[in-house]
């Protein structure tokens, strides 16, 4: 970096950057202008600090902007909403190789385009620690955001995605191993559904968030949020072989992943007992009086999800 200096690089990270159909103007001014026909812009910022969130031995990257950018459109998608844009603030070291920041915005753009959002712009900034900041904006298309407080008791509590697959790929990762690829590779790219969280918004969905902590942990935000009780069932999760044998090597209740690993970014969310849910919903559970998160409706004496300062 110190060779090429801010500007060249951001000329060099630019040029490879296409816009979507929401950009109107893109990186090159002191601003970009996105597009929002819906009138409201859905928003939301994330953080990934190296060594903390990600480490540059488990993967490319090209891996990493996928998950930096992952992170964030599902919180968009989470609220009902269609992803449209992504700004990026990037802080580095001045010895970390050029090519490195190029392919972290080619995995940027990648999983963006996904859904049909750009990278829009950001910033740059020389820094001890290597840190990726990122801003989503997104676009409701009409609907009404789909909140953490409106589950009600009667609903379904029902899931879009895999999930524990991350978390069990980042204890291989963490005991020195590279397989099974399966898990491995779901830490390093999620897998988001985001289509589902609009069609969530549409079928009705009284509430909704995005799997990034453990299940577990997030369904508290929701029972809390909407003063209900969530009782997740434990029979509603399919083991695959590929983690039950990864489990069964390393000592590991693979529940523990499913239940309170994060990071595969799959979106949970409850329905009136009237919807039919479509295949990409799968019930996992139930919403009834009181508060908190049972399992099998009883209290979960493992782990719950992750907090940063916990």
């Amino acid at each position: 970096m110190a060779g090429i200096g801010e500007f060249g690089l951001i000329g060099r990270v630019t040029a490879r950057l296409s816009m979507g159909p929401t950009t109107v103007l893109g990186p090159g001014d002191d601003a970009a202008v996105v597009a929002a026909p819906d009138g409201r812009v859905v928003a939301c910022t994330d953080v990934l600090v190296d060594g903390r969130h990600f480490r540059r031995d488990w993967g490319s990257a090209r891996d990493v902007g996928h998950r930096a950018a992952a992170a964030n459109l599902a919180d968009v998608a989470a609220m009902g909403a269609v992803p449209t844009a992504l700004l990026v603030a990037l802080c580095m070291p001045a010895d970390l190789e050029t090519s490195w920041a190029e392919e972290l915005a080619d995995g940027l753009a990648a999983e963006a385009a996904t859904v049909g959002a750009s990278v829009v712009g950001g910033d740059m900034s020389s820094s001890p620690t290597l840190t990726i900041a990122v801003t989503a904006l997104g676009d409701l298309g009409g609907r009404a955001p789909v909140v953490r407080s409106g589950a009600r008791p009667g609903d379904v509590l029902a899931l879009a995605g895999r999930i524990g697959h991350a978390a069990a790929g980042l204890t291989v990762l963490s005991r020195g191993f590279r397989t099974p690829r399966l898990l491995v590779e779901a830490y390093r790219r999620p897998q988001v559904p985001y289509p589902a969280g609009p069609q969530a918004a549409q079928l009705g969905a009284t509430s909704m968030i995005d799997v990034s902590d453990g299940l577990l942990a997030d369904l508290g935000h929701v029972s809390r949020a909407s003063g209900v009780a969530i009782d997740v069932r434990r029979d509603a999760f399919e083991v695959p072989r590929q983690m039950a044998d990864a489990a069964q090597a390393l000592g590991v209740d693979p529940y523990t992943w499913i239940l309170a690993g994060g990071e595969d970014h799959a979106l949970a969310a409850t329905f009136p007992p009237t919807v039919a849910l479509p295949p990409q919903w799968r019930p996992i559970g139930t919403v009834t009086d009181g508060v908190g998160v049972t399992v099998d409706g009883g209290v979960y004496e493992g782990p719950r999800g992750w907090d940063h300062f916990r």
